[in-house]
């Protein structure tokens, strides 16, 4: 389904001639196709989320090194297209929301230190699966188990 919604937005883009829309739309279509290469299957929804959420990653660090070296213009762009990225993604979590979840799986795994960081992300990651990035995540558990 996210697929055939980026297919129509690609078909509107080139019909409205928006070179920005086109470029990052065939960004996102190659590394899907590359994806169903690899696996010899079509990419799900849940895949499609993954590799936006790659995408959006390498965007930020992107941003990250163009700040370093005075490229405004550059930042202005990349972050145009983290924002556009970012509409094909589910609705993501709130901090609030995502504080409940990680409380909830600390109390669960019955985490009492830094060391049991693996088991509260393995139990969070899958609940909460394209609504809120890993390092958003990790930082929030860290802050939890660090008090």
């Amino acid at each position: 389904m996210l697929c055939e919604k980026m297919d129509a937005d690609f078909k509107d883009a080139l019909k409205n001639k928006n070179a920005e829309k086109l470029s990052i739309l065939r960004l996102i279509r190659s590394s899907v196709k590359n994806f169903e290469i690899q696996k010899q299957a079509s990419a799900s929804d849940e895949d499609v989320v993954e590799i936006l959420q790659r995408e959006i990653k390498q965007h930020k660090e992107s941003i990250l090194a163009n700040e370093k070296v005075g490229r405004p213009e550059e930042v202005k762009r990349l972050q145009e297209e983290i924002n556009f990225l970012k509409t094909y993604l589910p609705k993501q979590l709130s901090q609030d929301e995502l504080k409940d979840v990680v409380e909830g799986a600390i109390t669960e795994t019955q985490a009492s230190g830094m060391s049991d960081i693996g088991k509260v992300m393995g139990k969070i990651m899958p609940q909460v699966k394209g609504r809120a990035s890993g390092d958003e995540i990790g930082q929030m558990v860290r802050d939890i188990l660090s008090k």
